[in-house]
């Protein structure tokens, strides 16, 4: 938990008494979850427009113990509960509960969880849960991406963009995939069928015109990309609320438009992911793997920027 903004040495580990289930909860023993950039964010109270959610001056006491993701299972219920039941393998999303670096989190039934994909342990069921189903999101329902399609995902090698990648070739696009020349591999072995150097080459600047650009890290924009977009084309990022504002000019004019959104609820979500998880239809990419006593040490390499696909913290 934490207690004040800052480098990751803000953040420590306390005993604190086990939370107990309230009507409508359930109580997860929690196996592991992740650090995402948005965590690193968090924690330094950033973007400045999320701290009237997480805290004005410092985080808010309910937001202090961050954490997104888990995978677990059901300790127990509270009453009126009828979707879980105690012992049931379970893996979701807190969204702004936040909570998942503990040994027990409570969320309402009604939370983004999902029975476990049988066939997964729990430290790489956690790593499927946030950046594939906004992968998902932003494709399949922003973007609606049909088979044939050409599909640019900038941040390819990213906890998002490595899930990117296969389930645009799973829609059925032709993929390319913009990262560093050290992780062209890893993206190619993933599905991509073009591989870009952001280093040496400009995506937007080419002749290449795609269907779809995602960019998955937040690193590009409308105005740059729009000239590697068909006149048809669509333009989604996972950042930044100009974009909600320029998905709303563009879609009263001709020419490539800006889709926005936010994967809050996973619910189904989750569900299909589960399916093509369970028949081995998505490869999940593990970077490293921390304890809970080593959580300050994972913030440290996730601001690094060089992490590929997820950073696991078992609990």
């Amino acid at each position: 938990m934490f207690d004040s903004y800052g480098p990751p040495e803000v953040l420590r580990v306390k005993e604190v008494p086990r939370p107990e289930p309230g009507r409508g909860q359930v109580l997860i023993r929690v196996f592991a979850t992740t650090v995402t950039n948005a965590e690193c964010q968090m924690r330094q109270g950033k973007p400045v427009w999320g701290r009237p959610i997480i805290g004005l001056l410092r985080p808010r006491r309910r937001t202090r113990t961050l954490g997104m993701e888990l995978a677990g299972e059901i300790a127990a219920v509270g009453p009126g509960v009828t979707r879980f039941r105690a012992g049931e393998q379970v893996y979701g999303f807190t969204a702004f509960s936040l909570g998942a670096y503990a040994e027990y989190a409570c969320l309402p039934e009604t939370a983004s969880l999902s029975p476990k994909p049988a066939n997964l342990p729990h430290e790489l069921a956690v790593a499927a849960v946030d950046g594939a189903s906004t992968a998902l999101f932003f494709l399949r329902d922003l973007a609606g991406v049909r088979p044939g399609q050409r599909v640019l995902v900038n941040g390819a090698a990213g906890s998002i963009g490595t899930y990117a990648v296969q389930l645009a070739k799973h829609l059925g696009a032709h993929v390319t995939g913009v990262c560093s020349a050290g992780n062209a591999e890893l993206v190619t072995s993933l599905g991509a069928d073009r591989v870009v150097d952001y280093r040496t080459e400009d995506f937007t600047a080419g002749p290449e015109r795609y269907d779809v650009v995602f960019d998955a890290v937040g690193k590009s924009s409308f105005r740059l990309a729009r000239r590697a977009l068909a006149p048809t084309g669509v333009y989604l990022s996972t950042t930044g609320l100009w974009n909600i504002v320029l998905a709303v000019v563009t879609r009263l004019r001709p020419g490539p438009k800006v889709r926005a959104g936010m994967s809050v609820r996973k619910h189904e979500a989750l569900a299909y992911l589960r399916e093509l998880l369970e028949r081995d239809g998505l490869r999940i990419v593990v970077d490293r793997e921390y304890t809970l006593e080593e959580i300050v040490e994972a913030h440290r390499y996730v601001e690094t920027g060089h992490k590929r696909g997820n950073v696991v913290v078992t609990v």
